[in-house]
């Protein structure tokens, strides 16, 4: 079995901020059956829930725009178009989808359909995403959206025609990896492109 290729030797804390920063000690049996030892610096990280609401009537999708540090220290003014996503603590993915959704965008959700689950960068992370599209209706949303001011969030709703959104992959428009994941599995699954269902 490849598992019993690897085996974690220590895990050492080296800061514990937001989420922990391990830096971990593991051996690996290579091909030619000699063990290496390896360290590798991983943030122990939350896992999380995100979903695509769209409203299939009307070909439009619900997004929401909100400041990320981490990308503004990469190059982008850090303002990003995102599906609403938000950490598991221990809730069912799907019902964290939910109350992401309602509390970043307003909109209840009804049925979700689950898309994947992906490891977000496993090289350096721990966190797994569970990935869900839900089909709303247009203006029947609930509430402001807008995110919890208590949490110090403060998201902006944008909803798009979906052939703009799709538009927006290829211009850099939209950056977020999980975001360009649900569209284009939106546009092979549910609504194709240009009017033409699938």
């Amino acid at each position: 079995m490849a598992g019993a290729n690897v085996r974690i030797v220590r895990e050492d804390i080296l800061a514990d901020h937001y989420y922990p920063l391990k830096n971990v000690t593991f051996e690996q049996r290579g091909q030619d059956g000699t063990w290496q030892t390896e360290s590798r610096e991983v943030y122990d990280s939350a896992s999380g829930a995100v979903v695509l609401p769209y409203d299939r009537q009307h070909r439009r999708v619900v997004l929401t725009r909100q400041f990320r540090v981490g990308a503004r220290l990469n190059g982008h003014d850090g303002w990003l178009l995102e599906a609403p996503a938000g950490v598991l603590d221990g809730a069912d993915p799907a019902a964290r989808a939910r109350s992401e959704a309602l509390e970043e965008t307003g909109y209840a959700l009804e049925r979700l359909e689950p898309v994947m689950q992906l490891f977000a960068s496993p090289g350096s992370t721990t966190e797994r995403i569970h990935l869900f599209v839900a089909e709303v209706e247009a203006g029947r949303r609930r509430g402001p959206g807008g995110g919890l001011a208590e949490e110090g969030e403060d998201i902006r709703v944008v909803e798009l025609d979906f052939d703009d959104a799709l538009a927006m992959i290829t211009t850099g428009a939209i950056v977020d990896a999980k975001t360009v994941i649900l569209l284009l599995h939106l546009e092979r699954a549910l609504l194709g492109r240009h009017g033409e269902a699938s």
